[in-house]
């Protein structure tokens, strides 16, 4: 029996993309992930749960543009294919959406594995490896908690203090570099996907 087939028979575990893909859900494949899908969802779903200052929302599109960009200020000589896992950190939340990192926490092993499948999925598809290197994970967590510590206090609402006891004050960015983000501002979806597609499409060359 074809997978479309055992799809077609089996309860409806799968999310039809908007480039016809249907992506299931519980084995994920990476001949169903497509990039255009993953910039259209990222620049759709809200960080922070909508609540940022704004005309519009904060996406995740935009903020996996940030980490890259960040990981390339922290480690200069970075590997494009480990800039490319940066832009693609939180791709998973194209189908699954952004949650806050205490109810992730809340909900346990079973969402974090759900989310890790989706993610291996990512990167197959985009000649990664499945798995991370530690290094590189840690990486890439760096600039994360780096991005939410700028989101946090410039879009979100948070104090200083608040904000480097959950995600850590930034070390190591040049005054220009922190200049630049205090200018940070969300986009409207049109733009925030166009800018990931652009800077995916830079680091695919």
């Amino acid at each position: 029996m074809t997978r479309a087939a055992k799809q077609a028979d089996a309860p409806r575990a799968w999310q039809r993309m908007l480039s016809g893909r249907r992506l299931d859900l519980l084995e994920p494949s990476p001949l169903d992930v497509e990039i255009e899908d993953i910039a259209h969802g990222l620049a759709r779903v809200a960080r922070w749960n909508g609540q940022t200052h704004g005309a519009h929302a904060f996406s995740v599109a935009q903020h996996s543009v940030l980490v890259e960009q960040l990981v390339v200020k922290f480690y200069p000589g970075i590997d494009p294919r480990w800039r490319l896992a940066a832009l693609l950190h939180d791709a998973s939340e194209y189908v699954i959406g952004d949650m806050i990192s205490p109810f992730k926490a809340a909900l346990g092993f079973d969402y974090r594995a759900f989310e890790a499948r989706l993610m291996e999925a990512v990167h197959l598809r985009f000649g990664l490896p499945a798995h991370l290197p530690a290094t590189v994970e840690a990486q890439i967590k760096r600039a994360d908690k780096a991005s939410a510590f700028f989101e946090a206090t410039i879009l979100a609402g948070f104090e200083d203090a608040e904000a480097a006891k959950f995600f850590t004050r930034p070390r190591g960015l040049d005054v220009a570099t922190i200049a630049e983000l205090q200018k940070l501002t969300p986009q409207p979806p049109e733009k925030a996907g166009a800018t990931f597609m652009k800077k995916f499409t830079q680091l695919k060359l």
